[in-house]
């Protein structure tokens, strides 16, 4: 294929990190071509060099990474690599959108997500604010933002990932760009929405003759969603070809593995006998929307309206829903971190009761992994530090014995134990997410809150990330608490599974009720939704 008449030609690409350890290759000799309309999907584990490819068609890279001079990227006939940045930056937003794969921290904390898309838009169209904002409004309704005339004058902290995540879709279709770089941009989304999304980009991509360049570790998506497949290992291309090859005739032992890679639902312990660690009646949680110029609250939105919950020791409580639906918002006050109103007892002690000092020894035994790893890892700490900070206050080690128990924990979540010394920004999307998963664990607590906790991560290392917390569960008896929009991976790890909507249970019961017999209609398209996107060829 020519390099001058494809949309996007990737030739002999070559990037090198230049690192305190020495460097590291981490794309090698990568070459592809994309054409107009059509949707080719980088696939491959968190480290393979897929976000770095994404990131060197769009002039992005950091500092410290080097392009080999022998490689070249075209764009419609012009070579990116060689142009200046401020030649590059016209075709940043305008020719090639890109939605990338951490939301929050694409987002400017203190503009309302409105004026940021209008932004985006004048920023390559001669438009006045007025008329940006109402093409915002108009893509804000395309991706199925709620209530979006409202959601406007919202800050990023007022949305849930997944409604994040549509807001950064929105921005990247603003100018209608001829390629749209998606990294992972389903990542934070639940499975309906994930549905949605696809179609919804399908459609666009079909009106606007549009090209996709689609990365992602979720090879169901791209069974739905792709025409080819690059699949990368360790930087390099180990296979190539149309979806139906792939799926269907894989060559490559790699690929085979993560076709195979699919959390099965495992045989459970009965845990009806053993003690109750969490107890949770009647939780509600308001958030004020509006207050008078007293200060006085005058409307509320119900995020959690009434719920219920028990936990034993050595069981998984496994709870889904759509976005929006108050999972997160439940855990968290399970956790103290919101106020809420009802009781919500650990180990039979009423939270409400206990003493400062009960309350701080409380933190010992309750851990949490976040939704989002970049946002709840310091970027001025080493991974050893993030990892051992809860044993400086709880222990009296000394640092070589913390980063001792350091390296032990980054092992067992398949990270390279000499890897303390680095830093987040260091590692990808899911490494980063196993960090924050080795830090919960550490401590051996007695409960851990895991919200969306695989999200970020392949298959293959989720399956690694699942078997780690079940042996850990068993060797320890830790209840878990697994809030997730992933229904394969939420059957694989729960004993009992609760499914949410705008902040009430709908329904709950084992895996098999749930999951073969749902009674619910919201449960029901859930459940259509996955097979949809798991199942479509």
């Amino acid at each position: 294929m020519n390099k001058h008449k494809s949309l996007l030609t990737v030739d002999a690409l070559s990037v090198s990190f230049t690192m305190e350890s020495g460097t590291v290759d981490a794309v090698k000799s990568m070459s592809f071509t994309l054409e107009k309309g059509q949707t080719l999907a980088l696939v491959g584990e968190s480290g393979s060099g897929k976000s770095v490819t994404s990131s060197a068609v769009m002039g992005l890279l950091p500092k410290n990474a080097r392009v080999s001079p022998t490689s070249k990227i075209w764009f419609q006939g012009t070579e990116l690599l060689a142009l200046p940045d401020k030649k590059l930056r016209q075709f940043r937003g305008g020719k090639i959108g890109m939605i990338f794969q951490e939301p929050m921290t694409s987002l400017n904390p203190y503009m309302p997500v409105g004026e940021q898309v209008a932004e985006a838009i004048r920023c390559h169209r001669n438009l006045s604010m007025k008329a940006a904002m109402e093409e915002t409004l108009a893509l804000f309704e395309r991706v199925h933002l709620p209530d979006p005339r409202k959601r406007l004058r919202h800050y990023p902290h007022e949305f849930s990932g997944g409604q994040l995540q549509r807001i950064m879709i929105a921005m990247a279709l603003a100018n209608k760009p001829d390629l749209l770089i998606a990294d992972e941009p389903t990542t934070a989304l639940d499975v309906t929405v994930q549905a949605e999304v696809l179609a919804l980009l399908k459609e666009i991509q079909a009106e606007m003759g549009m090209a996709i360049l689609f990365i992602t570790h979720d090879l169901g998506v791209v069974r739905h969603f792709a025409d080819d497949v690059v699949v990368m290992c360790k930087g390099e291309v180990v296979e190539t070809g149309s979806v139906e090859k792939v799926f269907h005739q894989p060559e490559n032992p790699y690929t085979r593995m993560l076709l195979d890679a699919e959390p099965k639902p495992a045989v459970r312990d009965d845990n009806s006998t053993s003690p109750l660690i969490l107890q949770a009646e009647d939780v509600r949680v308001n958030y004020v929307l509006k207050s008078n110029w007293l200060g006085q609250p005058t409307e509320y939105l119900e995020a959690v309206k009434g719920i219920s919950l028990q936990l034993r020791q050595g069981e998984t409580l496994g709870i889904v829903g759509e976005s929006g639906s108050g999972k997160s918002t439940l855990g968290r006050a399970l956790m103290q971190l919101l106020p809420s109103t009802g009781d919500i007892a650990f180990e039979g002690k009423n939270m409400n009761q206990m003493t400062a000092s009960e309350r701080f020894e409380l933190k010992r035994h309750m851990q949490m992994v976040f939704q989002d790893p970049f946002g709840s890892l310091s970027p001025r700490m080493t991974v050893g530090d993030i990892i051992t900070e809860p044993l400086t206050v709880f222990t009296k080690m000394t640092r070589a014995e913390r980063m001792q128990k350091a390296r032990q924990v980054l092992h067992e979540v398949r990270l390279d134990p000499h890897s303390i010394n680095r830093y987040p920004h260091e590692f990808s999307g899911g490494q980063r997410q196993r960090i924050a998963i080795a830090r919960a664990l550490i401590f051996e607590p007695k409960f851990i809150l895991l919200d969306e906790p695989t999200s970020a991560l392949d298959r293959s290392v989720q399956l690694t990330v699942l078997d780690l917390l079940k042996d850990i569960q068993r060797k320890h008896n830790i209840g878990f608490l697994f809030i997730s929009h992933d229904l394969a991976v939420v059957r694989a790890i729960s004993d009992h599974v609760m499914v949410m909507q705008r902040g009430e249970v709908v329904e709950q019961g084992t895996p098999d009720q749930i999951f073969d017999h749902p009674q619910q209609a919201y449960t029901q398209r859930l459940i259509s939704a996955c097979m949809l996107i798991e199942d479509a060829a």
